[in-house]
């Protein structure tokens, strides 16, 4: 028995030195690659409710196809087009710069369409202010007219979603302010404040106070000062979250003078001006460069970043023309489309998969995209893909996207984009936050989306 062990070692290792030896006698035992699995077949195994489009391209031919020519919610994927039109137009060295102009006995700040302006920023100009020994105007002005004035992006969303905030040519954290409560007895303690890393001023044009009421929040405002109902029975002992801002030129005003006053520097009332006056810019604040605002926009999917720079660049009045202008500078690219903001935010907004991938296989690569956009977006929801992926995902009420790009084990990179939507049950949601169920689903979604990348990825070997 042990020369035949022997004898079959000896065969074993002529055969790893003879390859083919074995082979030739049906005995290879090297395992056969498992098939690319059809990109068709993971969408009916996965049962996601809905629908499922997608489209893969070399940037020459489709390689993967399924209802690509559907019109569908792009979701925060838009921000790729916006991201091209703004790198396009703007270009990515350009800086939106916030100003204090002094003309005559008047001190204005004036906006410059910031959409990273920070409590923080303001302090600094503050502190620039005193240094200057800048001394009490008469008059106090605050202008934000760099941008159209517009009261929410999507008016379909409730009223209290911080991502839903009026734009402004002088938006100050995202245009947001900071609610918190302790209890204190039978009752709630409220605080709201312009909150940075080092800054956090009570934001007093802001109010907000528990009541009694079904709904969560309820809303209003005057000429002068937001007002905000929180529903006492869903406060808990202590807790916190971000509220829209949606008269954003006085709470810029209202923090401005807040921390000069604390420099001991006294402002008058602030006075907003349509029409900014000639005079001397005595000090100012400039924002990251463009191209360093497009990639914080899509790794963090910010929607105010998306409307300033869209609206920055056509230079058109509202949202719905400046999508248009969008969609007039990608030429044929946008035949179909349908874009009626730069966030996705809108529910009126339609593009097909195919005419996305179109998008970033012709401007997305000469603008050299894929450097700027988040890699591996689908590992921080436990769903990883075996192949280099940078790409937007776009998520709503049962709507979960992504587009952008995969590379093979060869080193060929393809051009995709997947679009996953159950149009009953998001029609039925817009605009609330989250909806039962939406959890769920966007998690099957996000798993089916990894492996259709996967599946990509082994087409591009």
């Amino acid at each position: 028995m042990t020369l035949n062990r022997r004898r079959m070692l000896t065969m074993i290792a002529a055969a790893t030195l003879a390859p083919g030896t074995l082979s030739a006698q049906g005995l290879d035992l090297r395992p056969r690659p498992r098939p690319v699995p059809e990109p068709g077949d993971l969408v009916v195994r996965s049962g996601l409710p809905g629908r499922v489009a997608f489209a893969l391209t070399d940037g020459t031919e489709p390689l993967a196809l399924r209802q690509a020519g559907a019109l569908l919610a792009p979701a925060s994927t838009m921000k790729a087009i916006t991201a091209l039109y703004a790198l396009d137009r703007l270009g990515p060295a350009h800086r939106f710069r916030t100003r204090v102009i002094r003309a005559g006995d008047t001190l204005i700040l004036a906006g410059g369409g910031d959409p990273v302006l920070t409590t923080d920023d303001l302090a600094r100009l503050a502190d620039d202010l005193v240094g200057l020994k800048t001394p009490s105007p008469a008059r106090f002005a605050i202008w934000g007219g760099a941008l159209p004035g517009i009261a929410e992006i999507a008016p379909e969303q409730d009223d209290h979603l911080p991502y839903n905030p009026a734009i402004s040519g002088l938006m100050l954290n995202f245009n947001r302010v900071h609610l918190g409560w302790t209890r204190v007895g039978v009752d709630h303690q409220i605080s709201v404040e312009a909150r940075a890393a080092d800054n956090s001023p009570r934001a007093y044009t802001v109010t907000a106070m528990p009541g009694d009421q079904s709904d969560l929040f309820s809303y209003h405002h005057d000429l002068e000062r937001e007002y905000w109902t929180v529903s006492r029975a869903a406060m808990r002992r202590t807790g916190s979250r971000w509220l829209p801002v949606r008269l954003p030129e006085l709470y810029a005003a209202d923090v401005f003078q807040t921390l000069c006053r604390a420099r001991g520097l006294v402002l008058p009332a602030p006075d907003v001006i349509d029409r900014l006056p000639e005079g001397q810019d005595i000090a100012h604040h400039d924002s990251p460069p463009v191209e360093a605002l497009v990639r914080d926009m899509l790794e963090y999917s910010t929607n105010l970043t998306a409307e300033a720079l869209g609206l920055h660049s056509s230079g058109a009045p509202d949202l719905v023309q400046s999508g248009q202008a969008m969609r007039g500078w990608l030429d044929g690219l946008g035949q179909g489309m349908r874009l009626a903001d730069h966030s996705g935010l809108s529910d009126a907004s339609r593009i097909s998969p195919y005419a996305m991938t179109r998008v970033l296989a012709g401007p997305g690569r000469d603008l050299l995209l894929s450097r700027l956009m988040r890699r591996n977006p689908l590992a921080d929801d436990d769903h990883p893909v075996n192949a280099p992926v940078a790409a937007k995902t776009g998520t709503l009420n049962f709507v979960s996207n992504l587009a952008g790009y995969v590379t093979g084990t060869s080193g060929t990179e393809g051009v995709f984009t997947i679009f996953c939507a159950d149009a009953v049950r998001r029609r039925a949601t817009i605009g609330e936050e989250l909806p039962a169920g939406v959890s769920t689903w966007t998690q099957q979604a996000k798993a089916l989306q990894a492996d259709l990348l996967n599946s990509f990825a082994g087409r591009l070997a």
